[in-house]
């Protein structure tokens, strides 16, 4: 291992060894993970990502998979929605679960948003022109209590913001601004609102809210450090700050000696090492990586590291997809290996493998050997009896192989 002062050039795999190192997905994962290791590994990636699409897990629950195997997805929504409250809800990366400590950083973003910038165009439309159901709602939450748009009444919208009512927009322009944050949510994905006060510790919201400069630099700072190594660019994106603040943020850490600039072999871009970034010697990685983890958001990033071009194609017509429509890639070692397109069939209780290739240039019958206990994981952790296997791919047969050998419920279509 070498301490980052003796590095001021490095090779792609030295760089992609690095960002495993900070990604958490080089250790060692542990027999029972419990809520210690599921706040330590948010606290080192600095969010997790939440998104509607539910065609395996959802997305805030699998980067604990790929870095802590078969958890307890309970504790996730303990952390976030229930009890002594870690996580709370905003916008991050996207929308995001992040530690609550965070949100003193984020409250220059809620200061645009009350403004009337730093939303989504319509959202700020929306404030513009019903100041006065915004302020309606806002009281109403005050003296009622926890709400979710359904509560409020309001008619289903019929035009953009996927069908939302007036209340819901409302509710969001809330939600940007920090004047209501996420209480709990019903069912799988409905949001329930309610006052700060009422649900972030009062510890967090009696801090005073730094400088616009100063929180940036501090989100610069998470961002650095759960990359390891990283672009200006990767550093804006981790949570999508303004290009040009970034800039600024980063020139300024780099001028206090806590950013490294350092040379990556084949990036024309000018790199920055974080504080503390290792290089191992080795990496011994074995992990399915879903498309909302932070090793993908980026995927000039995922190319740039692992040469290794990946794109979501859950909107690409069916008939023009390549690879599938919820395709994971296998990591292995420092390299993304193999491609699977999979699918959680919760009626019939089983995971669907429709699609398993291995990247070119490299041993599938040594992925099929690595990928089958993560395959077979994954199934028990989601509760899953059964693997299916009707997919296409030259990984197809070998898993399905290995999952017989293995006394699995493994099933074969004719």
């Amino acid at each position: 291992m070498r301490p980052n002062a003796d590095l001021t050039s490095l090779s792609r795999r030295e760089a992609r060894r690095i960002a495993l190192r900070a990604q958490g997905l080089l250790r060692a994962r542990p027999p029972r993970p419990l809520m210690h290791h599921l706040m330590a590994m948010i606290g080192r990636l600095g969010l997790v990502q939440i998104d509607s699409v539910n065609v395996l897990a959802r997305a805030h629950y699998m980067p604990a998979f790929s870095r802590l195997g078969a958890y307890d997805a309970g504790l996730m929504d303990l952390a976030a929605w229930t009890g002594r409250r870690r996580l709370f809800e905003y916008w991050g990366h996207e929308a995001s679960l992040l530690p609550v400590e965070t949100q003193p950083l984020l409250r220059w973003r809620m200061a645009a948003a009350a403004e009337g910038s730093g939303t989504w165009g319509n959202l700020a439309r929306f404030a513009a022109e019903r100041p006065e159901r915004v302020r309606e709602v806002l009281a109403e939450i005050n003296d009622r209590g926890p709400l979710a748009a359904a509560d409020l009444g309001g008619a289903r919208g019929t035009g953009p913001w996927w069908g939302w009512s007036d209340d819901k927009r409302a509710l969001e322009v809330l939600f940007w601004r920090g004047q209501v944050g996420v209480s709990t949510r019903r069912g799988a994905f409905e949001r329930v609102y309610d006052l700060p006060e009422r649900i972030l510790p009062a510890a967090v919201l009696s801090r005073p809210a730094p400088p616009k400069a100063e929180a940036q630099r501090g989100l610069v700072r998470i961002a650095a450090q759960a990359l390891g190594i990283a672009t200006g660019g990767d550093l804006a994106a981790y949570f999508r700050l303004p290009v040009t603040d970034a800039r600024a943020r980063v020139a300024e850490l780099v001028e206090a000696g806590e950013l490294r600039p350092v040379r990556v072999e084949g990036w024309p871009q000018q790199a920055y090492l974080a504080p503390g970034a290792d290089l191992p010697r080795r990496a011994a990685a074995a992990a399915l990586i879903s498309p909302f983890d932070p090793l993908l958001w980026e995927r000039p990033r995922t190319e740039r590291l692992f040469g290794f071009r990946y794109r979501l194609e859950i909107y690409t017509p069916a008939h023009k997809r390549e690879h599938g429509y919820y395709v994971l890639p296998f990591l292995l070692g420092d390299r993304l290996v193999a491609r699977l397109d999979l699918k959680a069939d919760r009626a019939r209780s089983r995971l669907m493998v429709l699609g398993a290739h291995a990247e070119p240039g490299t041993q599938p019958r040594r992925i099929a050997e690595a990928l089958w206990p993560e395959l077979d994981r994954l199934a028990h952790w989601l509760g899953l009896g059964t693997i299916l296997f009707e997919g296409r791919g030259d990984l197809v047969p070998m898993l399905a192989a290995r999952g017989v050998a293995a006394g699995s419920s493994v099933t074969i279509p004719e």
